[in-house]
């Protein structure tokens, strides 16, 4: 079977987004494979971008595009916070979110669990352009473990309180689903400080509606705030869908000066997505989406 140009199938890099959907890239050089204890991984330099991480056949993250969901997954609440000090990331273990944190000046300490040590190795020997020296920073305690007995167990027994809780996982199927239950979600907001937000990714509402659905169900059973938002991410073939909960903050109530004023006060730049005009557009919903989140 060819594709486009002639291109057989078998050079292709292919994603299902469900049952009858799907989407592939050009594979190029496969520069890493092989299985965890957890999962399978490949990393791939492809022709679109660049080097590629995948896991279980599902694309993470690459070096060209992920600019996309890291800057959009840690500003949109990070800008909306006056004062973020402290972060947690699980799952997380290319980096990215912790690179963006460390972009706030105020920000004085991210713990990130990863449950796969391999992830980070794999970060650290092909990722450098995602997590840009992050995985090394004094800021950061890197802790391989279970995030949710981090989560139920560790930390409360500490008493730690963070200022962002940031779960960047893969989709809620298999091992991550029980990270998106309402009780998770809410054993999080136990974490937070009074002016704490939670941001995650919610999946493609296009090919995966009632996931979507179902997950911010279930981010208002545990926060008062819920604002859902949306964005087109390339490695992901979608639009796709994030949220940000909180009891205190509201993103969505800033308006796009303020976003601005805050990037130049806390001097981000260079960021290459994310900005006064794109915090604000997110957040504006099609119809479509009002019906499937009312």
């Amino acid at each position: 079977m060819s594709g486009h140009d002639g291109k057989a199938t078998d050079e292709l890099l292919l994603e299902w987004l469900n049952e009858d959907a799907g989407f592939f890239y050009r594979k190029g050089r496969l520069l890493d494979e092989g299985e965890s204890a957890f999962q399978r991984y490949e990393v791939w330099d492809t022709p679109q971008f660049g080097k590629l991480f995948r896991l279980d056949g599902c694309f993470m993250t690459s070096e060209r595009d992920e600019f996309f969901y890291h800057e959009n997954l840690i500003h949109v609440p990070a800008i909306a916070h006056p004062d973020p000090r402290s972060a947690l990331i699980i799952g997380g273990g290319d980096g990215g979110s912790a690179e963006e944190l460390f972009k706030h000046p105020t920000m004085q300490r991210v713990v990130l669990v990863e449950l796969d040590a391999k992830v980070i190795d794999i970060a650290r020997q092909h990722l450098q352009a995602v997590h840009k020296g992050a995985l090394d920073d004094p800021r950061l305690e890197l802790r391989v473990e279970d995030g949710l007995h981090y989560v139920r167990e560790v930390a409360p027994a500490i008493g730690e309180r963070f200022d962002l809780i940031v779960l960047d996982l893969t989709d809620p199927v298999g091992p991550a689903e029980a990270l998106y239950s309402r009780e998770f979600l809410a054993d999080c907001k136990a974490l937070l400080t009074e002016q704490g937000a939670i941001t995650l990714h919610i999946g493609a509402p296009i090919f995966h509606p009632e996931r979507v659905r179902q997950l911010v169900d279930n981010l208002r059973a545990a926060f008062a705030r819920v604002q859902p938002y949306f964005l087109y991410i390339p490695l992901y073939g979608s639009l796709w869908g994030m949220a940000c909960a909180s009891d205190a903050l509201d993103p969505a109530a800033l308006a796009a000066a303020e976003v601005n004023a805050r990037i130049a006060e806390r001097q981000l730049a260079p960021l290459q997505h994310y900005n006064g005009a794109v915090h604000c557009a997110q957040f504006a919903l099609p119809n479509h989406l009002r019906r499937l989140l009312a």
